[in-house]
């Protein structure tokens, strides 16, 4: 496994909800970014979010770890939640904000602030978050 793997599933296991997005979101630069996101926000959720467009690497590693080839990808605690269809799929029938409470229990979807995270080299945390 690549280092940079490794920091893509140290964020994955350790951030509640991660979105793995085209831009930011204050900046989005895709559509299917902002359905997603809106989809999380729509049932109350906010996540930590990693741009991958200024690294193309990220894409091809988390593709290579998770197996599905489109951005953005929506993990809740570890587990691959799917794009940005399935996750407006799942808002609308009340499922997303149901597996979301059953993998985190309360406060899974306690409305706080989205945070952009940076995937980073070194020493201690794979990850930070920016903003």
């Amino acid at each position: 496994m690549s280092a940079l793997q490794e920091r893509i599933r140290e964020v994955v296991e350790t951030e509640p909800i991660v979105v793995f997005m085209k831009g930011t979101p204050q900046w989005i630069a895709c559509g299917n970014s902002s359905r997603a996101l809106d989809a999380l926000r729509s049932v109350g959720a906010s996540a930590a979010t990693i741009d991958i467009l200024p690294d193309p690497q990220i894409r091809q590693d988390l593709t290579a770890l998770y197996g599905w080839p489109t951005v953005p990808q929506v993990f809740v605690k570890g587990e691959l939640v799917g794009g940005a269809d399935i996750v407006e799929e799942l808002a609308a029938s009340g499922e997303l904000a149901a597996e979301i409470d059953k993998r985190l229990g309360d406060g899974g979807r306690n409305g706080g602030e989205e945070r952009v995270v940076e995937l980073v080299e070194g020493s201690g945390s794979a990850f930070r978050v920016v903003s």
